[in-house]
């Protein structure tokens, strides 16, 4: 892969050829038959200017031409074939970033008449808005409707509701200026939906002349169908002419840009999802005004570092410019929150009017959907892979939501269980006794305000349940995290045997929040975003600034993206995820203390927390199986499988009980722990025989499946299966319609869980989605138990060197007049002597001894 700063994209031949065919108008029109072609060119001056940039053509064009990111290869003119009316309709489509992410929307969206429909009530949803506001100021009786008006025996609608000639007249100037706003927005947001109309109707077509896809299949096909369909498209009448090819990560990038910057963003936590609250302390939240205005800032609005959907401004490639963009960064974070602050009340009225309407319904009906989770926006930006679809994620967090409410819920307070079962005995005789009387005589619902009090007992009850814990739940916190990780693939390290504790159980209920507190956050968010702006992302300018020109890349046929999301695992891979590295050498052959820990903050400033690009290629190349994945994409992914099969064989062979044990074997464990599907894939695993390639792979000296060791499993994972019943174990999981299915039908063909069987891919006779989405539980278990073993083994191997002897431990020579008593303040003066004569050739080789370094041990 060719990855280019924008130092090397600003002298790109390729932008100067650019910069002429925007310069002039089309100069040449090329149409193709069966099997003849013609060239027609105006006869402008500047037509030679074209064709000798396109005289220097690379090459080694075709060498490169299956790469997500080519190497520069000038101009390239090519042929489109003339198929029907509109062959040529969608040759050279400009802002390809907004017209996939439509095609996106509209096969996610379920088709034309969906999206018609959803947009008109969106308009419809506001106007009603305005005016339930305005009739109920206005053109209410408010003395008829509560019966204060005693002449009046029968109150009728007619009483109660003015006519419209005379609510007209009660009209006000507040009243006037609110109808005016909301008429120039209401034509504003009709002008909006017209013109996605229009934008939809051309996606339309494109679905059913180019792809052949009408509105009524869009159910049963899944979104990877759709992308290979495009990249045929491209192939024959190349909507993106500065590409021969689109990749699958092409389309992946051009749909979720500026997302994978959030995501990376997010991981160097440059994000103001901390702040601390006055008499609240530390609070975590990303609520969807703030994502909104970060997405304004940042990527859409005047003055954001892009100038466009694909391009960086230039100014980002100059390093001398940083303080000057730093400072009109902060200044435009100032504008904007100074507009919010403007704006908030009238926002606060629009949130709490829009959510009380939404779930007033619900409320009503079920008053304990508000003692529900959901996932919060900030977990849902944590836990992202990069290149992930928001389908994709729904579908990865909805199947980890069982889990992670059986987590939280295990957990309870004692005081709090106390109180609630009082509190819920108290309320419970209460509405028992008004309800008791009401059925006896109906008129004691007509008591002024009983109706508001069974109301507020009610919503007591529901509090006090959540707060209740079920008698019937058992105790495995551990378990649960563990299958939480399966599918979510990310959290923090320092989580990992610590989920039963208190603190865990807190940051955990960050990313996965009450639907009150949900809720409460967002109708509150306009008052809390301003000074968030201001205090908490104003002042991390400088850091975002570096972060868009350090980590912003130039792929050919895709513009600029974020370098993490290429998953370049040689570039930005984290060394703690690799199965090898440079720094994992003999502590003899270490480089100097300040050096290597010079050398691993680079590595944690290129590389993403978590494995987030190691994790995320894995995910990708699942659900992307065609994907021609670079060469160190490729050498990972392959040797995280024969790794994992070396210990497979090694453990299967194993005479001693210690050998059994290794990150795969644990791993195996714990999926086989998530639930009976996942128990039987890993009992098919466990009990095949090893295969002669196997066992070459792993050099192994004989081949002695060992009974104790499957014998050992089996009691962890359950029951044993015969061979036939493991051949579909995956038939219970959970399906998701076509159109929400993750990669392709068909499955891969290669994953780890095929490796580990070592024979045919039979696994996926009955669901291959399904052994895709184990694949990749497994492979995030994997992963994260060979990262931990990794961070342990150098861990112990700093902990060795600290203790090795050094010549400040060694017993200086002491002289004729020094007793006992003065050793210790000769060899004080000794070490200070020898810091003195040899700083130069001194190690601090502990933290501690960097700090202080007359206690630390010290090596000539």
């Amino acid at each position: 892969m060719n990855y280019r700063s924008l130092a090397e994209e600003n002298a790109n031949p390729f932008l100067e050829a650019q910069q002429i065919r925007n310069d002039e108008p089309t100069t040449t029109t090329t149409t193709a038959t069966a099997t003849t072609t013609t060239t027609q060119a105006t006869t402008k001056s500047d037509d030679a200017k074209l064709f000798t940039a396109a005289a220097h053509l690379d090459d080694h064009e075709h060498e490169h031409e299956n790469e997500d990111t080519p190497r520069n290869s000038g101009i390239m003119i090519h042929i489109v074939p003339e198929t029907g009316k509109e062959s040529h309709r969608w040759n050279h489509i400009e802002d390809l970033d907004s017209f996939f992410s439509r095609m996106y929307n509209y096969q996610q969206k379920h088709g034309f008449h969906v999206i018609v429909l959803d947009e008109l009530f969106q308009v419809l949803e506001f106007g009603f808005v305005i005016w339930l506001f305005t009739f109920t100021t206005h053109c209410i009786r408010f003395n008829e409707l509560f019966g204060n008006n005693p002449n009046i025996t029968k109150t009728t609608l007619s009483d109660v509701i003015i006519p419209t000639g005379q609510c007209i007249t009660h009209f006000g100037f507040f009243t006037y200026l609110v109808i005016f706003i909301a008429a120039i927005y209401l034509g504003i947001r009709m002008l909006k939906m017209i013109y996605h109309i229009t934008q939809y109707a051309d996606i339309r077509r494109f679905y059913q002349t180019a792809l052949l896809i009408e509105d009524h299949e869009l159910d049963n096909i899944t979104w990877h169908e759709v992308q290979q369909r495009t990249r045929r498209v491209q192939a024959e009448q190349h909507m993106c002419i500065d590409k021969e090819l689109l990749t699958e990560l092409d389309i992946y990038h051009r749909v979720l840009r500026f997302k994978n910057y959030l995501v990376a963003l997010m991981n160097k936590q440059l994000l103001p999802v901390r702040f601390h609250v006055p008499l609240l302390g530390e609070v975590v939240s990303l609520s969807r005004g703030m994502l909104l205005n970060i997405d304004f800032i940042l990527f859409r609005g005047p003055g954001s570092p892009f100038q466009n959907n694909w391009q960086l401004r230039d100014e980002f490639a100059v390093r001398s410019n940083q303080t000057e963009l730093a400072q009109r960064l902060s200044q435009l974070i100032l504008w904007v929150a100074l507009a919010n602050l403007l704006l908030a009340p009238l926002i606060f009225l629009w949130q709490l009017i829009y959510f009380s309407f939404s779930y007033a319904n619900i409320l009503r009906k079920e008053p304990s959907a508000l003692g529900l989770r959901t996932w919060s926006n900030y977990g849902r930006l944590y836990l992202r892979h990069f290149n992930e679809l928001d389908h994709e994620l729904d579908a990865r967090l909805n199947r980890a939501y069982e889990y992670a409410d059986r987590y939280l819920s295990s957990f309870s307070s004692p005081m709090a269980a106390v109180i609630a079962r009082n509190l819920l005995f108290i309320s419970g005789g209460v509405l028992l006794l008004i309800l008791a009387l009401g059925i006896y005589d109906e008129h004691v619902f007509q008591v002024e305000h009983v109706l508001t009090i069974i109301a507020i007992l009610t919503v007591i009850g529901v509090v006090c349940r959540t707060l209740i814990p079920d008698e019937n739940l058992i105790w495995c916190p551990e378990q649960l995290m563990t299958a939480i990780l399966a599918h979510v693939h990310y959290l923090p390290t320092e989580w990992k045997s610590q989920a039963h504790t208190a603190h865990v159980r807190k940051e955990f209920s960050n990313f996965f929040q009450f639907k009150f507190g949900y809720l409460l956050s967002e109708i509150f968010s306009p008052f809390v975003t301003p000074f968030v702006l201001i205090f908490v992302f104003r002042p991390k300018a400088m850091e975002i600034v570096k972060f868009f020109r350090s980590f912003t890349v130039s792929v050919r046929g895709v513009g600029n993206v974020c370098s993490f999301a290429q998953m370049d695992v040689r570039k930005h891979g984290n060394p703690d995820w690799q199965l090898s590295d440079v720094v994992d050498q003999p502590p003899q052959q270490q480089p100097q203390q300040q050096q290597q820990q010079q050398f691993q903050h680079q590595q944690q400033q290129q590389s993403m927390a978590g494995g987030k690009t190691e994790m995320s290629l894995v995910r990708f190349t699942l659900n992307n199986p065609e994907w021609q994945m670079p060469k160190e994409a490729s050498e990972y992914i392959r040797g995280i499988r024969e790794h994992a099969i070396d210990e497979l064989v090694r453990a299967k062979t194993a005479t001693q009980p210690m050998g059994r044990e290794n990150p795969l074997t644990h791993s195996l464990i714990s999926f086989g722990t998530i639930g009976e599907e996942y128990c039987s894939i890993a009992n098919s695993v466990l009990a095949a025989d090893l295969t002669a390639e196997q066992l070459q792979l792993s050099q192994s000296m004989a081949r002695n499946v060992g009974s104790d060791f499957r014998h050992m499993l089996q009691q962890n994972l359950g029951e044993h299966m015969s061979s036939s019943a493991a051949l579909n174990p995956a038939d219970s999981m959970r399906r998701l319609r076509l159109s929400k299915a993750e990669g392709r039908i068909e499955g891969p063909t290669d994953t780890l869980l095929y490796s580990l069987y070592g024979v045919e891919p039979r696994l996926a006779t009955k669901n291959p989605i399904g052994v895709t989405v184990a694949d990749m539980c497994l492979s995030a278990l994997y992963l994260h138990e060979l990262s931990q073993q990794k961070r342990l083994a150098r861990q112990s191997r700093i902990e060795e060197t600290d203790e090795q002897p050094g010549p400040s431990n060694r017993q200086a020579p002491t002289g004729g007049g020094r007793g006992g008593g003065g050793g210790g303040g000769g060899g004080a003066s000794g070490s200070r002597s020898g810091l003195g004569s040899g700083s130069r050739n001194n190690v601090i080789t502990s933290k501690a001894a960097e700090s202080t370094p007359l206690l630390g041990n010290i090596r000539s």
